[in-house]
């Protein structure tokens, strides 16, 4: 009876004995981006840091840039972490770069009335988006989609379709044609089924089921690059910041053409270049602006653009992954926070400078002051030798067209170098009378 009720406590505990895995979950929505692939580096070092038993990209995009899409691709080809592609929720869409990055995944997954295809890629063009029809470029990407149908177990023909056909797939349409390998209409659901899953590319067998889903919380420069590097707000702020310009150097001032470098800086980036040389140019840019503001007499249009450009450009030169043996969570934290937030004390010091400067400049004239204020005369004053006054306590030397004696209260009318000019009260009240 003791033999029987320690196996049914030690059964009953094991499950809580053993560590519960752990499933990272990243949200792909909108265009893939330059933010996009920053999402992925970050994710899969948080994933190797918290050792998850799998990320799990939830897709939902249009397509974006071949060129991060390849990147995004290599991540995936290099890392021995599960990465489980899921288009979801329901009514989702992975188009073009999105169905080649399904298809470059371990696992692959769709949720119900969702839709996969359509990877021809494309070009802007004066006439709009124009598909690309080169056969380099075509041959390319074809036999890398075939390659990786053909690493995880999938129809490489149906791959090559995407591409060359523009070939679009509903759930039940991939899953038969074995271009995916579940349907699932949740995540939860997903993860039970992938349990027990034997991945022979990276020689893995998941074990997902009751797993606990840990949602990734992209930082601040992952937000902001995948704000900046959509195309279509891309495409605006080069459009405003060449007006800008425009209109800077066509008047007098330095507001437009500053705005229009940043604009233009941001357009760039937000078009697909590098992100470490625009976040260094604008640093570089904010700095000079600061320098001359401090040698420039006016209101501190420099110097408000010099803190904005500084500060952007540490949000996007600051790395937001390491790995894991290289350098921690906390110390990446910390070497965000020292890169920010002495920009920022700067910038509200500078402000302050600003605001006191200003505040002289229109404070009126000490000398603007003296005139009609009262002086006591502390030694006599004739039109022959200049007296002495006290005023507020200081001791000037006075002048008079006419006699004035010690202890008269006098008022001061000019200022002429050191020496005041000044009259007595009762001659000025007469002369009013």
């Amino acid at each position: 009876m003791k033999k029987l009720i320690i196996f049914l406590t030690i059964l009953f505990l094991l499950p809580h004995l053993v560590e519960a895995k752990k499933v990272l979950v990243i949200e792909v929505n909108g265009p893939i981006t330059a933010g996009t692939l920053e999402l992925f580096k970050s994710s899969l070092e948080k994933a190797e840091e918290i050792d998850a038993e799998a990320l799990l990209v939830t897709l939902d995009t249009p397509g974006g840039g071949l060129a991060e899409t390849l990147e995004i691709v290599k991540l995936i080809d290099r890392t021995d972490i599960p990465i489980i592609s899921y288009v979801h929720p329901t009514g989702a869409t992975a188009w073009s770069a999105g169905t080649i990055i399904l298809i470059s995944s371990h696992v692959a997954a769709m949720s119900p009335n969702t839709v996969i295809g359509s990877a021809q890629p494309a070009a802007l063009s004066a006439q709009g988006i124009a598909p690309i029809n080169e056969s380099k470029i075509i041959n390319a990407l074809t036999t890398l989609v075939a390659e990786k149908a053909r690493l995880h177990k999938r129809n490489e023909t149906a791959a090559v379709a995407f591409i060359k056909e523009n070939l679009n797939l509903n759930p039940e349409q991939a899953k038969k044609m074995n271009v995916i390998e579940f349907i699932s209409p949740s995540i939860e659901n997903l993860l039970n089924q992938t349990n027990g899953m034997h991945l022979s590319s990276i020689k893995k067998t998941l074990n997902t089921k009751n797993a606990e889903i840990i949602r990734f919380n992209p930082s601040l420069r992952i937000q902001f690059l995948n704000l900046i590097t959509n195309p279509m707000l891309a495409s605006i702020l080069l459009i405003l910041g060449i007006y800008a310009l425009i209109f800077g150097f066509s008047s007098p001032g330095f507001g437009s053409e500053i705005a229009g470098v940043v604009l233009i800086a941001l357009g760039l980036l937000g078009l697909g270049f590098n992100v470490n040389l625009i976040a260094i140019f604008l640093l570089a840019f904010g700095v000079v602006l600061l320098l001359i503001e401090l040698h420039t007499p006016g209101f501190g249009v420099l110097g408000a653009a010099g803190i904005i450009a500084t500060i952007i450009g540490s949000i996007l030169l600051v790395p937001t992954s390491f790995p894991r043996y290289f350098i921690s969570r906390e110390f990446q934290n910390a070497m965000i926070a020292s890169v920010i937030v002495p920009s920022v004390v700067f910038g509200i010091f500078l402000a302050f400078a600003l605001y006191k400067v200003v505040k002289i400049r229109r404070k009126k004239p000490a000398i603007g002051e003296l005139i009609g204020d009262i002086a006591k005369v502390t030694e006599r004053i004739n039109p022959k030798n200049n007296g002495y006054v006290e005023y507020k306590g200081e001791i000037w030397q006075a002048s008079s067209n006419k006699k004035i004696e010690k202890g008269t209260e006098v008022i001061i009318t000019e200022k002429k170098g050191p020496i005041l000019i000044v009259d007595s009260k009762i001659s000025r009240k007469n002369r009013k009378s």
